[in-house]
């Protein structure tokens, strides 16, 4: 860990704060929520997702492009398709996207339309894409590995700072373990320690990490308790027919009533979540 010059805590005072928009912030005393589907399938399910999360308010939305899939019969993603809706929806609502990017000949086109480019647990350690996002002028989400170490981790984020790109999140999305019962075992204990260890703005993904919807809830209330600076959370307008990870994403609505349930653990821990985010034309347009 020693050899983490650049993402090391100098002292205890010393915290990052990682920029999404002008309203949006990591690292500070207000949660950041991000929330979406899996993947971008169409225009219409990004719009109501859109329309649906920003009142709660959620402050960035979340959805895949390109997804790597364990199977290569599943549906990876719309790739450019996917991007341009996203960009889309950015627009029309005024609210940042995040998106993950697979390799390094995607990093041009996903940084051109998303405000923040996600690493997957399965690139953490691809170290030439994490060379490459280091000299990109937008914040990384750096997700923990599936069987990554603690130290590991830190070491693939200070890959990214020691190219030039300090806006960088860390983001515990769960573990392997011998248990199949959850998808993967949330570490909590990683969250407190790299607050302690990093700089760093470090996020929660609950539910990658245990794969199903009804544990969705529990667990993130569990994150923000831990100390993390915020959510990305799977939902779904249908969720039964979502086109990937369909039995962890939750609906829109619970997503909704998810964010009002956060608000006393927030306070509880010393933080807060917004009351609201302002409104874009377009959704002024639509209450009118």
């Amino acid at each position: 860990m020693l050899n983490a010059k650049l993402a090391i805590q100098s002292h205890s005072d010393h915290q990052t704060i990682v920029r999404l928009s002008e309203q949006v912030a990591f690292g500070g005393a207000e949660l950041v929520i991000i929330a979406g589907p899996c993947t971008v399938e169409n225009r219409p399910q990004m719009e109501k997702v859109a329309t649906a999360l920003k009142a709660a308010p959620v402050q960035a939305l979340r959805g895949g492009a390109y997804k790597p899939r364990t199977s290569p019969y599943s549906f990876q993603g719309l790739g450019l398709e996917g991007l341009e809706i996203l960009s889309e929806v950015r627009s029309g609502h005024q609210i940042p996207v995040v998106t993950e990017v697979m390799s390094i000949a995607q990093i041009e086109s996903v940084a051109t339309h998303a405000d923040m480019l996600q690493v997957g647990s399965r690139n953490m350690q691809n170290f030439d894409l994490l060379k490459a996002l280091g000299q990109v002028d937008k914040p990384v989400l750096l997700k923990r590995g599936l069987a990554a170490t603690i130290e590991e981790f830190v070491m693939a984020a200070e890959y990214i700072l020691s190219h030039g790109n300090s806006q960088v999140v860390l983001c515990e999305r769960g573990i392997r373990s011998f248990d199949d019962y959850t998808r993967n075992v949330l570490d909590l204990g990683a969250v407190a320690a790299l607050k302690q260890l990093t700089h760093l703005p470090v996020i929660v993904d609950p539910s990658h990490a245990v794969g199903k919807r009804e544990l969705v809830a529990p667990l993130a209330k569990a994150a923000v308790a831990s100390g993390a600076d915020g959510l990305i959370i799977e939902c779904h307008p249908e969720p039964e027919k979502s086109l990937s990870d369909a039995r962890q994403a939750i609906s829109l609505e619970n997503m909704v009533n998810l964010v009002r349930e956060l608000r006393p653990v927030a306070v509880a821990v010393g933080r807060q979540i917004a009351e609201s985010f302002p409104l874009s034309p377009l959704a002024v347009s639509s209450l009118m």
